[in-house]
């Protein structure tokens, strides 16, 4: 008979203990958490960032859910919290959730936080919310620090509107194809980004979306936090000498009000440079981008093109 698996931890075996957690050599007691999951924003970066609720919250539950044990765990050393630390991450959410579900139904309390900022923002957890919920239990958030906020707040960009990307497709060509879409969306975009693909975004930025203002935000918060804002095309230029260790998140303005749609001759001409270099799918991905014209009238007169230039069918 295959053995039932440990529950995560109980209540009874955390009441024992003292709650709590200490700033500046001042203990501070924490009350014992509700019953249920606690999402806890944490630092992106400063360890200071944190709330009072969210350190309360972190030494009151019976067990911290996190992505990675080390990094939560110079969190909660900083802070003087003992509370349990078990991994919750993409690789092993099939296995932990059942536990975590099983420490609820038994009226423990669980934080989930991820490695820096507001859980499930590019980070795992919409699943084992949407059964936590499913299974009748309470979800508490604790709104926190979130660097792509941090970066709007920062980047000097219009923030009534934004659309969050988080990262892009790191092959080249589906980055591209990608981007040509987002390029249409009447908002300030924000997007994650590795260094060691930070520098071809730039260019494939600055080439899809023009002339638009944008920011670099790197390393928000921490001791060499650095913004760049310029337009995409002097940001692209200057990307050779850029600092490509830490974090990134990158913030671009919206289209301008009066961009121009391109006249017939003028979309030909596009066209046939993107032919040239792309397959009719990403040359009409690209050209939509660029010349405010629909994605059927600019597939229409690529498949043309395309057709007329290979004295035959055009093909993807």
């Amino acid at each position: 008979m295959r053995a039932k698996p440990a529950p995560i931890n109980t209540p009874e075996a955390q009441d024992a203990a003292p709650r709590g957690f200490s700033i500046d050599a001042h203990r501070l007691a924490a009350p014992k958490a509700a019953p249920g999951l606690h999402l806890v924003a944490t630092p992106i970066g400063n360890l200071g960032d944190i709330t009072l609720r969210a350190l309360q919250t972190l030494a009151g539950v019976d067990v911290i859910a996190c992505e990675d044990t080390r990094i939560t765990r110079r969190l909660t050393e900083r802070y003087a919290i003992t509370a349990q630390l078990k991994p919750y991450h993409e690789h092993n959410a099939e296995a932990a959730r059942p536990k975590i579900l099983e420490a609820l139904g038994q009226g423990g309390s669980v934080a989930l936080v991820s490695d820096a900022g507001t859980p499930l923002i590019s980070d795992p957890g919409f699943k084992l919310v949407r059964e936590v919920c499913a299974a009748g239990h309470a979800v508490y958030a604790l709104p926190g620090p979130s660097s792509v906020l941090a970066a709007l707040s920062v980047a000097a960009l219009p923030t009534d509107r934004f659309f969050f990307e988080g990262f892009l497709p790191a092959k080249s060509i589906a980055r591209r194809s990608r981007l040509a879409e987002l390029a249409r969306i009447d908002a300030t975009l924000v997007m994650f980004e590795s260094g060691n693909r930070v520098q071809d975004t730039l260019a494939d930025l600055a080439e899809i979306m023009g002339p638009r203002e944008a920011a670099i935000c790197r390393e928000l918060t921490k001791l060499h936090e650095e913004i760049s804002r310029a337009t995409l095309g002097e940001l692209a230029r200057e990307a050779a000498a850029l600092e490509t260790r830490g974090e990134f998140v990158l913030v671009i303005a919206p289209p301008a009000d009066d961009a121009e749609v391109l006249t017939s001759d003028a979309l030909d001409n596009l066209l046939r440079e993107q032919l040239a270099a792309h397959s009719v799918k990403d040359a009409v991905a690209h050209a939509v981008a660029l010349s405010g014209r629909p994605r059927r009238e600019v597939y229409a007169r690529a498949l043309a093109l395309a057709k007329d230039s290979r004295g035959g069918d055009g093909e993807e």
